[in-house]
């Protein structure tokens, strides 16, 4: 299954999701709004029968207390009830009675009128706070469309915006892979120009452009990497280690101090594709030397704890703030005013993906320095 048709299954899942989340509000909305309207319709008989109660007393000298603290209560529901003849004849609404103007108005509700064995119809609204219910369904649904449009259109432009760093940083980051093993070769070119050189160094020249052209090869190769699943062969991580060390201490200052520390009697096996995990280790060590001003160090240590390689690249640097531990592994992110921003997420996506271990930052305070730590299951 390729990653478009997981992700294409992923929101399928989620609209689901998003749809009976969005049922299960609807129907309990819509269930309050039937039971209230059966409790209003209750409500509406009592009111008619105290309204016919008060009618049918109101000359005499009863105590109609009780009857009036009912119309009181229910004072949020009108009814009008319609006598054999079609007249009105009790309602409780405090307007002048307009016969034809109160019967139009409850009839332009819609609503069913009940019936009853002494009128020909009871007709009655509903409070408003039931009509406020039953409109609440709709006013929830048009929220949450409101609020699925404007996430899904800031989510697209998130998206897009980081498909775009991830495009730059791509171009970039190929420019200055290439860069550095270029710049070699045309120094060689510019040494082998120059008269009186010996025989000894006119091959130590050619020796250093055959190692600049077989970086040009592998940057080719680890680019063409990216996208597939590379080939893993069991490697020993110190010699991998070594081989990255030599070849970033010949491009960086004289004052930077390179180390590898780890214990020669122990053996460190790992399944790697030494390509892509030499670029890992180069992109550290590189953005290391960014951080420092042409001097200082850059220690390696390597152990194994409980199956898995630790590989820890401690530098003197700048330093990294706490809040940016996790930011610096994404895409698009750099502090240099030219910077790139894909290397580290590379190497994240190499470590993590490709190799099944993990790279983070395990400590770095400003002024002081950073160590970054890389783990990957022991063989």
């Amino acid at each position: 299954m390729d990653v478009y048709t997981r992700t294409g299954r992923l929101k399928l899942y989620l609209a689901i999701l998003g749809i009976f989340f969005l049922i299960i509000p609807l129907f309990y909305a819509n269930y309050l709004a039937q039971n209230l309207a059966i409790r209003e319709k209750t409500h509406v008989e009592i009111l008619v029968k105290t309204l016919q109660f008060i009618s049918n007393n109101s000359n005499n000298d009863d105590d109609l207390t009780y009857q009036s603290e009912i119309l009181e209560k229910l004072n949020d529901s009108r009814v009008v009830t319609i006598n054999q003849s079609d007249e009105i004849q009790l309602h409780n609404y405090s307007e002048p009675a307009d016969t034809a103007a109160i019967l139009a108005r409850v009839k332009r509700s819609n609503i069913t009128p009940l019936t009853s064995p002494d009128y020909k119809a009871i007709y009655f609204e509903y409070p408003k706070i039931l009509t406020l219910i039953s409109y609440f369904p709709l006013l929830q649904l048009l929220l949450l469309l409101f609020y699925i449009t404007i996430a899904y259109a800031v989510f697209n432009l998130s998206r897009k915006e980081e498909q775009n760093r991830v495009w730059v940083g791509m171009a970039k980051e190929t420019a200055h892979q290439l860069g550095t093993p270029i710049s070699g070769i045309m120094g060689w070119l510019d040494n082998l120009r120059e008269s009186g050189i010996s025989d000894d160094e006119q091959r130590e020249i050619m020796n250093h452009m055959e190692m600049d052209i077989t970086k040009l090869q592998q940057v080719s190769d680890r680019f063409s990497k990216i996208g597939s699943i590379p080939e893993l062969q069991k490697k020993s991580l110190p010699e991998e280690l070594q081989r990255s060390l030599i070849y970033m201490k010949a491009r960086a200052s004289s004052k930077i101090d390179f180390k590898l520390i780890f214990n020669e009697d122990q053996f460190y096996f790992a399944m790697i594709n030494s390509n892509l995990f030499s670029w890992v280790i180069e992109n550290v060590i590189r953005n290391a030397l960014d951080a420092m001003d042409g001097q200082g160090f850059i220690t390696i240590r390597l152990f194994s704890i409980h199956n898995v390689n630790h590989i820890e690249i401690e530098d003197n640097g700048k330093g990294i703030p706490s809040s940016k531990f996790n930011t610096i592994f994404r895409p698009g992110y750099s502090t240099k005013s030219r910077g790139w921003g894909l290397g580290l997420s590379l190497a994240k996506r190499i470590i993590e993906n490709y190799h099944n271990g993990k790279i983070y930052v395990k400590s770095s305070v400003e002024g002081e320095g950073t160590t970054i730590t890389i783990q990957l299951p022991t063989v």
